[in-house]
């Protein structure tokens, strides 16, 4: 059954906004006690009973005066902050069409839906179990370097340079060019366009090297408070890990990676993988997905220009013209990310779309649909994702018109 939730924007409290106290309480409690004279001895203690949380309030300030030059708190907090409830509630009609979408496909999958201006969610079954990321994860990378340059410890044109013993293995359009000449002089803005509209997995480890490695990117997730979010070892170490094999340097050129896998006994190869699919080293939650996507439309995780910048690099995706993006219809924009895992006798280990769906009027929509393993052919995957978008077109009305069948 699926069920929907709602989450909105939330801002975490710190102990400066809890603003000064009465400094004279001692007064104001005396000034209680007289008033309670004129009560019962049953209406003093009811009243009693609900002023005893205020009075424990009182019990933990002090009565000093507050240095005019005291700094402000220097800790912050790293859970995840609780969001306010959402103004209107899931349209009944697209709750019903994801459930069904969802019951009807055959595998484990989960679809994650947020109106980003509403704040109401949509969750399907298995929306809060952690998938395969494979490419998505590229979303993290992307949003620590930003994170970094909104810091000052980086710029767009920061520059990178990749040789061979970086170079990585499946899609990596960018080791044509290192090939080449032995090396490869860039820069983070070209880096950061080959890994989120090329899916280029060199590209993505060398913007991952340059932020500090996977430590970087886990500690972002962490510290803008993600939630269900894992971020893996990098590519090389997650795929060979995924088929079963220790990573060589020698394996990233040409098909000597696909080579090393085929020599592998049957058992290995199935062991492998079916402990990544049932763990997934760089699991994730199609519903901390969708929320981390409506946080980053609502410019909660970075700065303007950052999350300008990153939303219209989405919106460039060259990759997933079948997946969501397949559905979207003129007039609506889609910024998004794919992944893609490795096959294994017609199951795949992570098949995945997830982005933001921009109505005509303005309004946004935060979508993440997951498939953590299935054996249902590439175009039933397609046809799940892309109907999951066409309930929500077909659900969707402009402000003031509500939606079609609440």
């Amino acid at each position: 059954m699926s069920r929907f939730v709602a989450r909105g924007g939330g801002y975490a409290c710190s102990a400066a906004s809890i603003g000064h106290l009465d400094r004279n309480w001692g007064e104001g409690i005396a000034k209680i006690v007289t008033f309670l004279g004129s009560f019962t001895r049953i209406e003093r203690a009811i009243t009693l009973i609900g002023l005893a949380p205020v009075a424990l309030i009182g019990a933990g300030i002090h009565g000093e005066p507050v240095p005019a030059d005291l700094p402000p708190p220097s800790y912050q907090s790293f859970l995840p902050v609780p969001d306010a409830r959402p103004r209107t509630p899931a349209p009944v009609g697209l709750t019903r069409a994801i459930e069904t979408l969802r019951n009807n496909f055959d595998g484990l999958a989960g679809i994650a839906v947020r109106s980003v201006e509403d704040g109401w969610a949509i969750d399907s079954v298995d929306a809060d179990r952690r998938m395969p990321q494979q490419s998505v994860s590229k979303l993290w990378v992307a949003m620590t370097v930003l994170d970094q340059i909104d810091a000052g410890r980086l710029t767009l044109d920061t520059p990178v340079t990749i040789r061979r013993e970086d170079l990585t293995l499946f899609h990596q359009p960018v080791a044509t060019l290192v090939a080449k000449d032995g090396a490869y002089v860039t820069n983070v803005r070209d880096l950061l366009k080959r890994a989120m509209t090329q899916s280029d997995n060199t590209a993505n480890d060398s913007l991952l090297r340059t932020v500090g490695g996977p430590a970087a990117v886990r500690s972002f997730i962490t510290r803008k408070g993600l939630g269900n979010i894992r971020f893996g070892p990098g590519e090389r170490l997650l795929q060979a890990g995924t088929a079963g094999l220790t990573w060589r340097q020698d394996m990233a050129m040409g098909r000597a990676f696909e080579a090393a896998r085929a020599r592998l006994p049957a058992s290995v190869r199935q062991a492998a993988y079916q402990n990544y699919v049932a763990n997934p080293i760089d699991g994730a939650a199609p519903a901390a997905i969708a929320n981390a996507l409506a946080r980053l439309k609502k410019g909660l995780l970075l700065s303007p220009q950052s999350t300008d910048y990153l939303i219209r690099t989405m919106e460039s995706s060259k990759t997933g013209k079948y997946r969501m993006r397949g559905a979207v219809p003129p007039g609506w924009t889609f910024g998004h990310k794919t992944g893609t895992g490795q096959d294994l006798l017609g199951r795949t280990a992570g098949y995945n779309d997830v982005g933001l769906l921009v109505a005509p009027d303005g309004r946004t929509y935060a979508v993440a649909v997951m498939i953590g393993d299935t054996r249902r052919q590439i175009q039933d995957r397609q046809l799940l994702m892309q109907g999951v978008v066409s309930a929500i077109v077909a659900n969707h009305r402009a402000p003031g018109d509500g939606f079609a069948d609440r």
